[in-house]
């Protein structure tokens, strides 16, 4: 235990290090944040983190797991000089760097979805509804076809058609292309991995 907080705290205080240089005002409006003097606020996945020279924390004074802060400290310091404009929607694997992690993403984010929800489609829609899932732009031929804002400027699109007498439920998760020069193709894994486990958690309720 001692040897994880360990890791936790090097890697928390490297990042911190390196976000401490940024006036969040310069970088505001290219996220789509909002700043308050020295401080920025994050709303990642439905919940807003404040973040400063201070560390990252929710609004309740807790600091987020080390995946949470990690997406947040990547998000701020990759903000990219200008606005991308590609919006046409791609698959985890055909982003730059996500080869090896592309098992790592189909085991860790789309298939859990597929196995947590299948012949519980009410109970999925439910919980999209939960983390504001809405209708996308354009027309899909799936149960289930919802997009969600995971991050300011980070839009995610779920796929998701239930199992029946012959093929198993499956989901897919696509990110729009310009995701990829907001964060690294890791931080998009955790960010993928982060909305299945609250996707799955409202599915509890």
């Amino acid at each position: 235990m001692a040897q994880t907080s360990t890791v936790y705290d090097e890697t928390y205080n490297k990042y911190l290090d390196d976000i401490s240089t940024i006036n969040f005002k310069l970088i505001e409006k290219k996220l789509g944040i909002k700043c308050e003097g020295a401080e920025a606020f994050i709303p990642l996945i439905g919940k807003t983190y404040k973040v400063s020279g201070n560390g990252i924390f929710d609004l309740f004074g807790k600091q987020p797991t080390l995946e949470i802060c990690i997406v947040i400290f990547k998000y701020l310091l990759l903000c990219p000089e200008v606005e991308p404009d590609e919006n046409e929607w791609a698959a985890f694997r055909d982003f730059r760097d996500s080869g090896p992690l592309t098992t790592y993403f189909l085991n860790d984010v789309e298939r859990p979805i597929a196995s947590f929800f299948s012949g519980k489609i009410e109970k999925l829609k439910n919980a999209c509804k939960a983390l504001k899932g809405f209708q996308p732009d354009i027309k899909l031929s799936y149960e289930i076809a919802l997009s969600f804002t995971l991050l300011p400027k980070i839009p995610v699109l779920m796929l998701f058609n239930d199992s029946d007498e012959v093929f198993p439920a499956k989901c897919s998760i696509l990110f729009e292309k310009s995701a990829e020069k907001y964060l690294d193709a890791e931080s998009l894994a955790i960010l993928g991995s982060l909305f299945t486990k609250n996707l799955k958690n409202h599915g509890t309720k």
